[in-house]
């Protein structure tokens, strides 16, 4: 057994509890990591109030079908399962999961899981799955490079913050807006 923050029906934080949960063990194509660290961003928020009310359709109508919340993770490997070469129990790691993430452990995909670099504190790490690499995204999509100008609305946010610093590391000129 372990503990875990699980979530028994949709509402405030008032429907978080830490409970006693079965330890996961990885599958075929998964890791076990032992979490250091967890990042909240708005998709945990939606899911623990259920709104918009079409999340229910995907996670639970009445309550979520996975109890265990929380997504973006870091963490050290603890078990690896059959056909993951590319990471070893005793990894630094951050990862996204599908759920699960507010746990003293939790079983990740392992195409969803990168080593942590030896520079970067385990707290900082847990922001990365989703923040960083939606910006990552946004701007490879628009294929930012130097000399371009780029607009970040919401440059305060957990995407935002990351859209400044890569786009500025991919030599555009960055303009953030932020709210008051």
């Amino acid at each position: 057994m372990m503990r875990a923050i699980v979530q028994n029906g949709y509402g405030g934080p008032e429907v978080l509890a830490v409970a006693d949960v079965p330890e996961p063990a990885p599958g075929r194509g998964e890791v076990a990591v032992a979490v250091t660290a967890a990042g909240v961003h708005a998709g945990d928020v939606w899911i623990m109030r259920g709104e918009p009310l079409l999340i229910r359709a995907a996670f639970g109508v009445k309550r979520p079908k996975q109890p265990v919340i929380g997504r973006d993770i870091a963490g050290v490997v603890t078990a690896v399962g059959e056909g993951v070469a590319e990471l070893a129990v005793g990894d630094r790691v951050f990862a996204e999961s599908d759920r699960g993430g507010f746990a003293e452990t939790v079983v990740v995909a392992a195409r969803y899981v990168r080593r942590a670099p030896a520079n970067l504190d385990d707290v900082h790490a847990a922001v990365i799955p989703v923040s960083a690499t939606t910006a990552l995204q946004a701007l490879r999509l628009g294929r930012v490079g130097p000399g371009d100008r780029v607009l970040v609305i919401g440059a305060s946010g957990g995407v935002g913050t990351y859209a400044v610093q890569l786009a500025s590391a991919l030599g555009a000129e960055v303009t953030g807006v932020a709210s008051g």
